[in-house]
């Protein structure tokens, strides 16, 4: 037979569960605890990344702002020295043109430099040197380094020539391109378009083309 349940074994069980229930809000909140200290950890390592690449990103902006001044700088300073050299290749070549164009049987009497289009024209241009005399005349293209886009934008130009200098459309036209250093190759190109090639010797300039160079007459 069964022994009977005292109250003293209710109360030892209520403390026994009671001790177990404590027990597990003990743990329950020990967790909760960690859980939040883990949270907070996670949080304070994003804002500590936040904070970094927030950080880094204004270091790439400052230096990517130092680098388009730089580019800014050096872009100037090369357009400024292609634009003296450009004028030293102009200066060169128009001191010598008269000179090299006698020997081939052209005689310039007058030069003139940077020759815009009128407005009026319609078709806006400028040429570096154009060389005259009586009904010729001779177009040229002055680089510093005279490439195959150097020449092709000459051939254009020479075509539009006479719609761009109405004043000049009865003339004979030739065209020359002149260049202190050019690409490979070019000097071919362009002697094979009807152009005389300007090129530089020692001090001075001179032209290219052997003597069986037919030059094209434009327009």
């Amino acid at each position: 037979m069964s022994e009977a349940i005292t109250i003293a074994d209710i109360y030892k069980l209520f403390e026994q569960t009671n001790a177990a229930l404590e027990r597990s809000r003990a743990e329950f909140d020990r967790r909760a605890a960690e859980a939040d200290r883990r949270a907070a950890e996670a949080d304070r390592r994003a804002a500590e990344a936040k904070a970094e690449n927030d950080r880094r990103a204004a270091e790439a902006a400052l230096s990517l702002a130092k680098l388009e001044k730089t580019v800014e700088r050096t872009s100037k300073a090369v357009d400024g020295l292609t634009t003296r050299w450009g004028r030293f290749v102009e200066e060169l070549v128009r001191s010598a043109v008269v000179r090299m164009f006698r020997d081939r049987g052209i005689l310039i009497t007058r030069t003139m430099e940077r020759v815009r289009s009128p407005l009026t024209s319609g078709t806006p241009m400028e040429i570096d040197i154009l060389g005259i005399n009586g009904m010729k005349m001779v177009a040229v293209e002055c680089k510093s380094r005279l490439s195959k886009d150097d020449v092709d934008e000459m051939g254009d130009r020479l075509t539009n020539f006479k719609k761009a200098f109405p004043e000049y459309a009865q003339y004979t036209l030739y065209g020359a391109v002149a260049g202190i250093e050019i690409n490979e190759g070019v000097d071919i190109y362009a002697y094979r378009k009807g152009l005389f090639v300007i090129r530089t010797n020692g001090d001075s300039v001179e032209i290219a083309n052997d003597d069986k160079f037919q030059p094209l007459a434009w327009g």
